[in-house]
């Protein structure tokens, strides 16, 4: 993967499969961090990881004495910690709104993703058809900005796109015409360079 580059003090232990894991992958590789990255089957967990993280949990991400677990925090750590490019805006009302659009995308499409990567049967279906049609009802809005509700690529963006990514393994096909924006949104952001970084090889035969 791209984002690793050389012995750092900074490690990431990350789930290769898992969309809260790639969403801070994302912004590692948007902000060209240097970080040994170590992709973590959660089946077998190195016993250093239950003692940096109480919850023994993935994603957790390792910056000299500090340890973070939670996804989100990590995603804001990083963006103070590296502030160019920047992934939140500037203005604190800007900022608000984008941390609303993460904060409801954690409530409504994460849960769904989180159903489809652990369920099968009816629980898969009814998740399956709650997020299809909820990212059809989505997609005008794209036609508006070149980002997710924005005119610069930023956090919320960083979030969604895993979930994007992940829709031929969750059996999910979208309607061409009535989620034309929204099909535009994904081919270009997947194409940017800090994305194709991002991906581990499970995800990349997430969609060939």
């Amino acid at each position: 993967m791209g984002v690793v580059t050389k012995r750092s003090s900074m490690t990431f232990f990350s789930d290769g499969e898992n969309h809260y894991s790639h969403r801070v992958r994302i912004v590692l590789a948007e902000k060209g961090v240097t970080v040994d990255l170590l992709d973590i089957n959660p089946a077998n967990k190195p016993e250093e990881l239950a003692d940096l993280n109480p919850y023994n949990s993935l994603p957790t991400l390792l910056d000299r004495d500090l340890v973070l677990y939670e996804s989100k925090v990590m995603m804001e750590y990083l963006d103070e910690r590296f502030p160019h490019p920047p992934l939140l805006p500037v203005y604190p009302v800007a900022r608000a709104q984008s941390r609303l659009w993460v904060h409801r995308i954690e409530k409504e499409w994460s849960p769904l993703a989180d159903v489809l990567d652990t369920a099968e049967g009816k629980k898969a279906d009814k998740a399956r058809k709650e997020l299809r049609e909820s990212l059809i009802g989505v997609a005008p809005i794209f036609a508006d900005r070149p980002f997710f509700m924005s005119d610069e690529f930023s956090l919320v963006d960083c979030c969604v796109l895993p979930i994007l990514w992940r829709l031929p393994a969750y059996g999910i096909e979208l309607p061409e015409k009535q989620v034309e924006p929204l099909l535009d949104y994904m081919e270009r952001c997947f194409e940017r360079d800090g994305f194709q970084l991002s991906l581990s090889e499970a995800e990349r035969e997430m969609r060939n």
